[in-house]
């Protein structure tokens, strides 16, 4: 060895630190990788990404090959340094190129290359995959006997191997990655899609229209006044019952009623109760994203909600849910606040039984949605009597006076914001 020019061994200890500094800077690199975006531009046909996706759907044979290689040109570089110390008649020679060659390693083969792998994680991934690809084709004998290694002595001692997908994301993980998107996506954009993940907390009876709210036609009435209510209804499909709603035929859809009028076909309420749909009832307690698929798969779009003794509840449609993921989207201003009116005080006057998420929703207000569903359920569950008319309380910090009741019933309230509000328009 004393016949290899000092030059040489000096150039062959660069080359050796390089190689390990490129070991150290993919393996940073390549773990760090954004795997979405990994996956988008492998799919897109991006060579690099679908080598790199390659390499990291084996994770432990990639890992073995870099360890195995990070650690065979460290050995070897610190052998060439105690050649070159040896060359050198100074005391001490060994410990001082030792000590200088661990902080050149430390600096220039660990920390540096790291460094820069983290913050361009997909150039140098990329570029590394090229080289891991047919090294591991070559090296692959070995790394596949120290992983079976590696797993002999794991199973004797007491760990735990089986990990899960790391890949997958909990609901609560995927909110955290739409509200950090910035200006990726719009806030409306965002709002949207957390609204969508929130739609498994969210039940049936949160969203739905009060079985006294309800809005039908009554077949035992007469034939002038049901026609003047298709007539003049706001709502395009209706309810058709004998009596009460408990009786309850089927829905009718306006278009239908106005087609069949128009053709001489609708002329007495059985008529009317022949072109109504059966009725379609949803079991109390049904979650929001389940009920969608419901809608979906049933072809419906309106049904009544039911609890366990069959007794209805209300009714939920279709665009109820829509707004729960996109908002109001009702573009008559007189629609959407019906119910809210505001006086000369800075408050407004509410009705009680006016659904609590849906006067958040318009409002814009914080009211808690954790237990009743309704302003006149929040209240007296607050109280916990039914109180008289003129009483005030204060819940999160929302002053209510409650101005008149009825029987075992808050009629209406005066509700005073925080701040200065209005009802929200329309969203473009």
């Amino acid at each position: 060895m004393n016949s290899i020019p000092l030059w040489a061994l000096f150039t062959a200890l660069v080359f050796l630190l390089a190689f390990s500094a490129f070991f150290s800077g993919s393996e940073t690199a390549l773990m760090t990788l954004n795997r979405y975006r990994l996956r988008h531009r492998a799919n897109e046909g991006h060579g690099g990404a679908k080598r790199a996706q390659k390499l990291l759907d084996q994770p432990e044979r990639l890992i073995g090959l870099i360890l195995l290689g990070n650690n065979f040109v460290n050995v070897l570089a610190a052998q060439l340094v105690t050649l070159i110390a040896l060359r050198f008649d100074i005391p001490g020679a060994i410990a001082i190129a030792g000590g200088i060659f661990t902080l050149i390693v430390l600096i220039f083969s660990e920390v540096l290359p790291k460094t820069i792998a983290a913050t361009k994680p997909e150039k140098i991934a990329y570029f590394a995959s090229y080289i891991y690809t047919p090294l591991l084709v070559v090296m692959y004998p070995v790394v596949a006997a120290v992983n079976k290694l590696v797993a002999g002595i794991l199973r004797i001692i007491p760990v735990d191997t089986d990990t899960a997908d790391s890949d997958a994301l909990s609901r609560e993980e995927l909110k955290t990655v739409v509200n950090e998107a910035g200006a990726l996506l719009p806030k409306k954009r965002r709002n949207m899609l957390i609204s969508v993940l929130d739609l498994e907390d969210v039940q049936v009876e949160d969203i739905m229209v009060p079985r006294s709210d309800i809005v039908g036609v009554d077949l035992n009435d007469d034939w002038s006044e049901i026609s003047r209510q298709l007539r003049s209804s706001q709502h395009t499909r209706l309810p058709v019952y004998r009596d009460s709603i408990d009786n309850v035929v089927g829905f009718i859809h306006a278009r239908k009623a106005f087609q069949a009028s128009m053709d001489g076909n609708l002329a007495t309420p059985e008529d009317l109760a022949h072109l109504s749909r059966e009725p379609y009832f949803i079991p109390e307690g049904t979650p929001l994203n389940r009920q969608l698929v419901n809608f979906q798969n049933e072809r419906r779009r309106v049904g009544l909600v039911v609890d366990e003794y069959g007794d209805i509840h209300g009714l939920v449609a279709l665009d109820d849910i829509l707004e729960e993921i996109v908002g109001e989207f009702t573009t008559d201003p007189a629609m959407r606040v019906r119910g809210i009116t505001p006086d000369d005080k800075g408050g407004y006057v509410i009705k009680a039984n006016f659904n609590i998420r849906h006067l958040n929703r318009i409002m814009g207000w914080q009211l808690p949605t954790d237990g009743a569903r309704t302003l006149n359920g929040l209240i007296i569950e607050y109280l916990e009597t039914i109180p008289s008319g003129g009483i005030s309380l204060k819940l999160n910090d929302y002053p209510i006076e409650i101005l008149q009741t009825r029987g075992n019933s808050i009629r209406t309230v005066r509700i005073i914001p925080k701040r200065p509000t209005k009802p929200r328009g329309p969203e473009h």
